[in-house]
């Protein structure tokens, strides 16, 4: 629940930007081109600090790198509100995704380090159904705020939001569980490390990572500005439009989750049917006119796409001791935060330049990737072990496996 409340801020932190965009575009006179840049410069600022940040986590603690994080990037996000240019503006938005890029690597080892392998899976797919619940109400502050207060104030408004978070955790944080690998010298643990991160197998859930992200991100960030200029919806609409397919995202990162740990990982079993139907529904939805049917095909989608999001964690999850996981999380999660980069930009490049609808079916691109890598990756802890054990020591497998 600490951890939850903690993505919630996260999400809502970044993402209310997606629906500010319109305001911010017009107050300073920004193309679509720009706006798109807005987004993509966060996530790669926040893609370049991915590993060093895990590798932060490992060394100096999950928490403490998780609360210095989120102090950091309250202050940046209150900072939004003053910036005069798109110079300043893009400056500050880049800054802020290097102090949050810490965040997920620290919050996935924290996690880790107080749950049991075979749980991982589910337990971190109910913390991150929060990603979901953090856009919803991301879109339910803007369209109460952005009409009222504008967008300046919207932004210094919710830079308060993580003081209540660091407060939290100080308080209920529970101490972590009895580590779960054996002692070795500083010297084969480092070697062991790199070892992991360099591994083919690692990077394939990396690979999946990525495409996922592409889809969301580029989706995501650009589905507010498309409803309010081609189909003239106001923030309020907007706002009540995200609300089922956000819900629906949460449900399937939930259920993604549990079927990894029914399954022992399996990925492909997953990914497959998810993101193939997800990709054929890029297809669909700008051609879909009537309101009511656009959220309806939105939300199959997201629930869809929402199942596939863990089965990228699964496997390393269930395979990998806690002492490794800030570090290995950082490979998977930059995998995800690099498609940040790309897709929000590519979007906006597609829409002036050829048509929203071209945009939303360039975004294909990414569950085909995740389908592609989901079928070369190990499927299983034991045959992800199988591939590490050729790079690593056994340092860096679970208790159950050195069992």
């Amino acid at each position: 629940m600490l951890l939850f409340a903690a993505w919630v801020v996260d999400y809502v932190d970044r993402t209310v930007i997606n629906f500010a965009l319109p305001d911010i575009g017009g107050d300073l006179g920004l193309d679509h081109t720009q706006q798109g840049l807005l987004i993509s410069v966060f996530f790669l600022a926040y893609a370049i600090v991915q590993v060093p940040g895990g590798l932060l986590a490992d060394r100096y603690g999950a928490l403490r790198v998780g609360t210095i994080g989120l102090i950091a990037w309250s202050v940046f996000t209150g900072l939004t509100a003053v910036a005069w240019s798109f110079a300043v503006l893009l400056s500050v938005r880049f800054l802020f995704g290097l102090v949050q890029g810490v965040f997920p690597a620290a919050a996935i080892k924290a996690l880790a380090e107080r749950s049991e392998p075979e749980q991982r899976t589910t337990a971190t797919g109910w913390t991150n159904s929060s990603n979901a619940v953090g856009i919803l109400a991301a879109a339910i502050i803007s369209g109460i705020l952005l009409p009222t207060v504008g967008w300046r104030m919207m932004f210094a408004l919710i830079s308060v939001l993580g003081v209540a978070v660091i407060l939290a955790w100080r308080r209920w944080m529970p101490e972590p569980l009895p580590q779960d690998r054996t002692p070795v010298d500083a010297q084969a643990e480092a070697a062991d490390r790199r070892a992991v991160l360099l591994s083919p197998a690692l990077l394939g859930y990396a690979a999946i990572f990525f495409g996922y992200d592409v889809l969301v991100w580029g989706v995501t960030a650009w589905t507010p500005t498309f409803l309010q200029e081609e189909r003239g919806l106001s923030q309020t609409m907007v706002a009540i439009a995200a609300v089922p397919s956000t819900l629906a995202a949460a449900a399937g990162v939930v259920l993604g989750a549990r079927f990894s740990d029914r399954l022992g990982g399996r990925p492909r079993v997953i990914v497959v049917p998810a993101m193939a139907f997800t990709a054929i529904m890029l297809f669909v939805l700008p051609r879909v006119q009537p309101f009511p049917l656009f959220v309806l095909v939105g939300t199959v989608m997201s629930l869809a796409a929402g199942m596939a999001f863990m089965p990228a964690f699964a496997v390393p999850l269930r395979a990998l001791c806690s002492a490794y996981m800030g570090a290995a999380s950082g490979v998977i999660i930059f995998g995800g935060q690099l498609a940040g980069v790309l897709s929000p930009l590519v979007f906006g490049v597609v829409t002036d330049h050829v048509s929203y609808t071209t945009a939303f079916e360039t975004m294909a691109v990414g569950p085909l990737l995740s389908i592609a890598a989901a079928l070369l990756v190990p499927q299983t802890a034991e045959a992800f072990r199988a591939k590490v054990a050729r790079r690593a020591g056994a340092v860096v497998l679970t208790k159950e496996s050195l069992a």
